[in-house]
């Protein structure tokens, strides 16, 4: 029996200096399937730092309503969660990449087109890996 998948807090993007080399840098790269857009970026592997690091954006002008951004959120880490081993598997073992995604609509989606839509994003970005 394979163990469940896990979405860990290690798992998220918390330093400012990869938030910005990941939306500043020339190196990222973007993909896009309606409503969710991803950026990521590959990097040399850092000690002590997970294979793959996270970022979820929902964004306050879509969304004024808390409750609203927050069901996204939940169900993009839900999707991701699930499909996460499509990416792992292409990572090599000295690499280790940044992931962010943004949400594009405006409008809440069902969690079904969500979770096929970051399954298709996570098979192209680990063709392009």
């Amino acid at each position: 029996m394979t163990a469940p998948a896990t979405f860990q807090k290690e798992e998220r993007i918390v330093s400012k200096k990869l938030i910005d080399e990941l939306f500043e840098g020339g190196h990222s790269h973007s993909l896009a399937a309606f409503p969710l857009r991803v950026i990521y970026l590959k990097k040399e592997h850092q000690e002590g730092l997970p294979p793959i690091q996270v970022l979820i954006s929902v964004s306050k002008r879509h969304f004024h309503h808390a409750v609203d951004r927050n069901r996204v959120k939940r169900q993009i880490r839900e999707a991701y969660r699930r499909h996460k081993h499509l990416l792992t598997a292409g990572v090599e073992p000295q690499q280790m990449v940044a992931v962010a995604f943004i949400w594009l609509s405006n409008q809440l989606m069902p969690s079904t087109l969500v979770d096929s839509r970051m399954k298709s994003l996570l098979e192209k970005v680990h063709h392009r890996l």
